[in-house]
C-alpha cells in the first residue's frame, strides 16, 4: 500500500527564472526570500491536495526535492572585454551558493545537484545571429579588395576600392553592427547535466518503491513525460505545475492535473483557460 503522501519536485533553474515573473522584486531578492517562495508554493500545493487548518501541512509532504547545477567554476577570456572571468568568484555563482546553503536548512528539503560543463567556445546571442549573417552579403565589395592584393607587387602601395552608395551604405551598416557588439551579447557555451536524469531518477523511485501517492512537478518543459507515463501507469497521481507558463495541449495526457503553487501574475496574455488551471491557495 502505497503512503498518502505528496512529493514536490522543482526544476530550480526553471523555478528561479519564472519566479521574478510572479512575486514582486523584494520577495526574491535573497536566499531567504526565495526559500520562502518555495515554502509557500509547497504549503499551497498541499493545501489544495489535503486541505485542513495549515497547521499540520508538513505532515503531508514526504520531502521537497530541489534540482539545480553547481556553478561552473573554470575561467575563460571574455572575447569582447578581452578580459579573465574567473565563473566561480562571479556574482551569479555567489548567489546561487548562498541560495543552496539556505535551502539545506529548510526541513523536508533535499538538493539535487548536477553540474555544468563547458560545451563550446563563446557563441554570439541568438537575438543577434540573423543581423549577423546579413553582413556576410553588406561585406561582399571588400572582395574586390582581394584581387587587388594579389595583383601588386609592392605591399606599400595604397589600393582603391570603387563603391556605389548604396555598397558604401552597407558596408557602414556592417561595421556599425560589429562595433555595437557588448560583452552581454556574447556568452561561453556552458550546458546545464544531470538535472533532468535525477529528477526522472526520482520520479521513478518515488513511484517503485510506493514512497507517495502524489508527484508534484514545477518544471516547463517536456522532458518529464517518460517517467509521468511509468508513474501514471503504477497508479501514481501526477500533477504539473508550470508556475502558469502555457504548456503544450498534448501535455495534457500525460499528467492527472495542471495547477499552480504561486499566484497568477497580473497581466499574461499567454495562459491557459482558468478552468485548466487551479488557482493557488493562500496560507
Amino acid at each position: 500500500m502505497s503512503s498518502q503522501q505528496i512529493a514536490i519536485l522543482i526544476d530550480g533553474g526553471f523555478f528561479l527564472k519564472r519566479l521574478s515573473k510572479l512575486v514582486p522584486a523584494h520577495q526574491c531578492d535573497t536566499p531567504e526570500n526565495i526559500a520562502r517562495c518555495v515554502r509557500k508554493l509547497c504549503f499551497n500545493h498541499v493545501m489544495r491536495l489535503k486541505g485542513g487548518s495549515g497547521k499540520l501541512w508538513q505532515q503531508h509532504l514526504y520531502r521537497v526535492f530541489f534540482y539545480d547545477a553547481q556553478p561552473y567554476d573554470g575561467k575563460a577570456h571574455h572575447p569582447i572585454s578581452n578580459r579573465p572571468i574567473e565563473f566561480a568568484k562571479s556574482d551569479l555563482a555567489k548567489a546561487r551558493q548562498a541560495l543552496f546553503e539556505q535551502l539545506r536548512k529548510e526541513r523536508k528539503l533535499a538538493l539535487r545537484l548536477g553540474k555544468v560543463n563547458r560545451d563550446h567556445d563563446w557563441a554570439l546571442s541568438p537575438r543577434l545571429t540573423k543581423t549577423a549573417l546579413k553582413t556576410r552579403q553588406q561585406l561582399a565589395p571588400l572582395q574586390g579588395l582581394a584581387e587587388q592584393l594579389q595583383q601588386a607587387t609592392d605591399p606599400t602601395q595604397p589600393v582603391q576600392l570603387q563603391l556605389s552608395a548604396e555598397q558604401a551604405q552597407q558596408l557602414l551598416a556592417a561595421h556599425e553592427f560589429w562595433q555595437s557588439i557588448q560583452t552581454n551579447d556574447v556568452a561561453l557555451g556552458l550546458r546545464q547535466k544531470g538535472v533532468d536524469m535525477r529528477i526522472a531518477i526520482d520520479i521513478a523511485s518515488l513511484t517503485l518503491k510506493q514512497q507517495v501517492s502524489t508527484i508534484v512537478l514545477v518544471a516547463g518543459d517536456s522532458d518529464f513525460v517518460p517517467a509521468a507515463k511509468l508513474a501514471r501507469r503504477e497508479g501514481m497521481e501526477f500533477i504539473l505545475d508550470p508556475l502558469w507558463q502555457n504548456v503544450n495541449d498534448d501535455l495534457f495526457e500525460h499528467i492527472d492535473a495542471l495547477q499552480s503553487g504561486l499566484n497568477r501574475p497580473a497581466r499574461d496574455n499567454h495562459l491557459p483557460d482558468a478552468g485548466q488551471m487551479v488557482t493557488a491557495a493562500t496560507p
